[in-house]
């Protein structure tokens, strides 16, 4: 299973033909099951460009599976410690959101398909991270 973040999603969506394109293609046409985080899903539709877009995004993510994060304390107490991680290790994860997002994907025991360095330079610190390059 995997998680789609919305690096390779929007590249997707603009017909961009880069590697991970390419890979999300290929988990398509296998019928691979992927969903997106729910941080994933607010930072499609914010991207919207007017009201048409964010219909029709709003349309198609919200057919696809979502996974959340538990609203506990805990939850957000373990991507604080993948953040304090990173940054004792000399890595500061540019968004908060990459940090949950990366926690999706390790709660739910999903590979996290992206196309943006920050998740590379994680998954160097963070082995529960797991990463799809390749199928």
């Amino acid at each position: 299973m995997v998680l789609v973040d919305t690096s390779v999603l929007i590249s997707f969506l603009k017909g961009q033909a880069d590697k991970k394109t390419e890979l999300f293609k290929a988990v398509l046409s296998r019928g691979i099951p992927f969903g997106i985080s729910s941080y994933t899903y607010q930072e499609i539709l914010q991207g919207a460009r007017n009201e048409t877009e964010f219909s029709t995004l709003k349309e198609y993510f919200s057919t696809q599976q979502i996974y959340y994060l538990e609203p506990q304390a805990s939850t957000f107490e373990k991507a604080a410690s993948i953040y304090f991680k990173l940054r004792r290790n000399g890595v500061t994860a540019r968004s908060t959101i990459d940090v949950l997002i990366a926690l999706t994907a390790i709660e739910n025991k999903l590979a996290l398909l992206h196309s943006d360095h920050d998740f590379d330079l994680m998954s160097d610190y963070i082995a529960e991270l797991m990463v799809l390059n390749t199928l």
